[in-house]
């Protein structure tokens, strides 16, 4: 991977520090634990891998929702930011490869006729989801014919599916596991729509930082930092992402 540099400490942590912007919504990466409040998961554990092979401290700038991290890239307030890598957060944020993967899927209620994923792209069809996720923005440019229905967090987005009926609501398979135990005889369809790539994200125009990054994350991948992060934190449903090819120099 890159060797750490002046130039690579200026852009990754400018202020003497890495400002690592987390998204505290997806428990996925992160929960907070219960005996001593702190907050803990993968993400963590990769920012503070981050911080420690650059000698710096980290400091952690939290949101409640991937959106809200993606815009404030704008405000220049965070210096690198974990979150789902689409094309439309791309004018902003230079992305690396993924270090996750996370399925993301369909639940239906119960009596739906749908059985596959494709079943669920029909006019008429309401589907909902949160709001600026990383699969909202998938959907957004693949879907053709189903309506999307947005909410702001998860437990809206729940009720919302659940008191106006709708035909199915979107999101990360591990999580919609939890919701179809609160709805009797709903199911997860088998498959999935996409594959979140969760990534590290930096501001534009900081291409040393951004080059150290590429290289941060594929050794993670490579030497099973990752995996380990995974098992110790006892997470379901997400998968290391593939290794990228080299380059060709």
């Amino acid at each position: 991977m890159p060797e750490r540099s002046d130039v690579v400490v200026s852009q990754l942590a400018p202020t003497g520090k890495v400002r690592a912007a987390i998204n505290f919504g997806n428990p996925l990466l992160t929960a907070k634990d219960s005996t001593t409040g702190e907050y803990k998961g993968i993400a963590l554990d990769i920012v503070r891998e981050l911080g420690r092979r650059l000698g710096v401290p980290v400091e952690i700038v939290g949101y409640d929702s991937p959106g809200k991290l993606a815009d404030a890239v704008k405000s220049g307030v965070w210096d690198i930011g974990l979150i789902g890598a689409e094309p439309q957060r791309a004018q902003d944020i230079t992305f690396t490869a993924a270090y996750l993967e996370i399925e993301a899927t369909y639940l239906v209620p119960p009596e739906s006729p749908f059985r596959t994923i494709a079943d669920v792209d029909r006019e008429g069809v309401r589907i909902a989801l949160l709001a600026r996720s990383a699969y909202e923005l998938y959907l957004s440019r693949n879907l053709h014919h189903a309506k999307l229905v947005l909410e702001k967090s998860f437990d809206s987005t729940f009720q919302r599916f659940v008191a106006d009926k709708l035909d199915a609501i979107a999101g990360l398979r591990a999580q919609l596991v939890g919701d179809a135990e609160k709805l009797p005889g709903s199911r997860l369809l088998d498959g999935r729509f996409t594959a979140v790539q969760q990534a590290i994200g930096i501001p534009k125009d900081r291409a040393a930082g951004a080059e150290y990054l590429r290289g941060f994350v594929e050794d993670i991948k490579t030497t099973g930092f990752v995996a380990r992060a995974i098992e110790k934190n006892g997470i379901r449903g997400v998968a290391v992402a593939s290794i990228a090819p080299p380059q060709e120099p």
